[in-house]
């Protein structure tokens, strides 16, 4: 009993100091732990590169917001004076206006039109009934709101393009449309309700801002980290990262207009008070902190679980400048602030349109000096925009050249969307029978085991396998009886991507 009870004790110590001199080598598995130290690494980088995008994009946003204060209705000027004058000179040749000029007379009547109706939107009224809501009932209005926001967004640009394709198409052509007058009442119509809807979401960011114990201010800001959970555990490739990218900069860009509407209602009841300007500014800069802090961890974990380089926002930058050097093109096809509004999903004119009404019903202008003081408001908003423009054509040029996309800025413009017709073409290519021989030989070679074939020779359009196909590389796909090849649809360029295109079967 002794020898054993030894015995027992010695494999007892001989287990503890195993255990306690126990070594390992990391140096077998050195590609495993040199992909965590990478992973790491990348999530380090992530803030850095991505408010670098941010930045650029934002500045991007503020170009064409300004654009519709300042160069808008100095172009909608020259063209009402060229409508007015070239009759006079009897030119007979030339076109009344080009097709530029014609867009952006239909965008300053669309925002006098706007603006005339906004009148009739009482702000007071509104706040007092948004005011009296339940703080659950204000949260879920709030979020629908947002969601309406992105579907007003994904239509609106799309109503407006209709309406410059509808006015500026070439006379000879058949005409295949309703007509320029319907076109533009929609487009009245959207702008209309659009800014409606953004008034009502910085009425509710303001009843936010004046309750009393912020309840509904903080259960709007856990909102942004709700947004967290609802991503960084998607898959997520390049294009949709992209979108993604392009949907927080808009996002951001318009919470700060809102911010500033709030600010600037608050100091018109508060008589603008000086004080009461710093009675805001912590929560204004908590809301800006929790949108920035939600963007920068969301990022970081949907780039390390999905194993995507921190140098990608480089490129999303450099599309985004790419925008913006092929707008200034001789041969170009849109004007900057449109391609903004397709790429980020950015509409300027109902937020602009807002902006015009709070400031018109919070600052009153009476005397010469108040005009004198407008007129130099004016002239430094225009300062602005020409100082903006020209630094980020410097730097837009700049980032395009380390793309190395410079060959793409002389390259045609983009083909349209393949037709009804075009697609049954090619479905009616796809699905005719063979010629006897070919039956023959292909029956003479073919598998006993065919029902499991049939599938995929199933005959597809292309818009069928645009949405059931996920967004990857071109691939070649060798059917069973080793004599045809498919190719499927190549991965799609970031240039071609908006912010509303279907990438891996979703929208992010």
């Amino acid at each position: 009993n002794s020898n054993g009870w030894c015995e027992q004790y010695l494999s007892l110590l001989r287990f503890v100091s195993a255990e306690l001199t126990r070594g390992y080598f990391l140096e077998h598995n050195e590609a495993k732990y040199t992909e965590r130290r990478e992973r790491v690494y990348t999530c380090l980088r992530i803030p850095k590169e991505l408010e670098k995008l941010m930045l650029f994009g934002f500045f991007l946003c503020l170009d064409a917001f300004l654009y519709v204060f300042t160069l808008l209705p100095l172009r909608v000027l020259l063209a009402l004076i060229r409508l007015l004058t070239l009759p006079c000179c009897r030119l007979s040749g030339s076109r009344l206006l080009q097709p530029a000029q014609v867009c952006d007379v239909l965008k300053g009547f669309i925002m006098v039109l706007c603006y005339s109706m906004m009148h009739y939107v009482d702000y007071s009224m509104m706040y007092h009934l948004i005011r009296g809501q339940s703080v659950i009932k204000l949260y879920i209005i709030y979020n629908m709101l947002e969601m309406a926001d992105r579907l007003f967004s994904s239509f609106g640009q799309d109503i407006l393009d209709a309406l410059y394709w509808t006015a500026t198409e070439p006379k000879e052509r058949k005409r295949a449309h309703i007509g320029v007058i319907p076109h533009f009442l929609m487009a009245v119509l959207y702008v209309f309700l659009h800014a409606i809807l953004i008034m009502v979401q910085a009425t509710t960011l303001n009843v936010a801002f004046n309750s009393h114990n912020k309840s509904l201010l903080t259960i709007m800001m856990s909102n942004n980290f709700v947004e967290i959970k609802g991503s960084v555990f998607k898959k997520f490739e390049k294009n949709n990262l992209f979108q993604m990218s392009n949907s927080d900069i808009k996002e951001r860009f318009t919470n700060y207009v809102l911010l500033l509407i709030v600010c600037l209602r608050n100091m018109e009841q508060f008589s603008w008070n000086p004080d009461h300007l710093w009675v805001l500014c912590p929560d204004v800069c908590m809301v800006i902190a929790s949108e920035i802090a939600v963007d920068v961890v969301k990022h970081a974990f949907i780039t390390k679980f999905n194993d995507i380089p921190a140098d990608v926002y480089g490129e999303y930058r450099a599309s985004l400048a790419f925008d913006l050097v092929s707008s200034r093109q001789k041969n170009a096809y849109t004007d900057y602030s449109d391609s903004v509004s397709r790429r980020m999903g950015f509409i300027p004119l109902p937020l602009a349109l807002l902006l015009i009404r709070v400031v018109t019903s919070s600052v009153k202008i009476q005397g010469a000096l108040s005009f004198i003081c407008v007129i130099l408001f004016y002239l430094g908003m225009i300062t602005l925009k020409v100082l903006n423009s020209i630094v980020l054509l410097g730097k837009s040029c700049v980032y395009v050249k380390e793309a190395n996309m410079e060959e793409k800025l002389f390259q045609s413009p983009p083909s349209t969307v393949p037709s009804r017709e075009s697609s049954r073409a090619h479905r009616s290519k796809h699905t005719h029978e063979p010629a006897d021989d070919t039956k023959h030989s292909l029956v003479s070679h073919q598998p006993t085991h065919q029902p499991e074939c049939t599938a995929s020779k199933l005959p597809t359009s292309e818009s069928d396998q645009f949405l059931t196909t996920p967004d990857e590389s071109e691939e070649k796909v060798l059917i069973q009886d080793g004599t045809e090849l498919i190719h499927r649809a190549p991965k799609k360029d970031l240039l071609e991507i908006d912010r509303f295109t279907i990438c891996g079967n979703r929208i992010d």
